[in-house]
């Protein structure tokens, strides 16, 4: 079963759609299964991570910034600004799919973990999300 998500990302930064994406496994019925995420963009991607302590998320983007810095001399795809290509290098260094088993009907993440989608340019927008959910 296949579902679509819009996720508004409006900057940088994580977004967390554990929620969003439980409610959809749960509205199916199965008890067990796999549920696979997929973003549909090059300059944005998903995580799991850390959902209690806003630092951990903190720290993950000041050194994903770090690690892919904006306005680096060495960059030629610099059209859309001096954040687009930063933003595909931390989009190939993350993720763009995740794959979540399905225990119980309910995603089977841990006690401290949650989905995120990490929005790598400043001025995101309307983020789509291809949710397949199996037995």
């Amino acid at each position: 079963m296949i579902k679509k998500l819009q996720i508004n990302a409006p900057h940088q930064g994580l977004f967390m759609i554990t929620d969003e994406v439980n409610q959809l496994v749960c509205d199916t019925g199965i008890r067990e299964g796999l549920c696979t995420l997929f973003v549909q963009h090059t300059s944005a991607s998903l995580i799991i991570q850390e959902n209690a302590a806003p630092s951990a998320r903190q720290d993950l983007e000041n050194w994903l910034n770090r690690l892919a810095p904006e306005n680096d001399p060495i960059y030629r795809h610099v059209d859309e600004g001096p954040d687009d290509m930063p933003a595909h290098i931390k989009s190939v260094l993350t993720a763009t799919s995740l794959g979540i088993p399905i225990d119980q009907g309910c995603l089977a993440l841990g006690i401290w973990q949650g989905i995120y989608l990490w929005e790598h340019r400043h001025h995101g927008g309307r983020r789509n999300l291809i949710v397949h959910i199996s037995e």
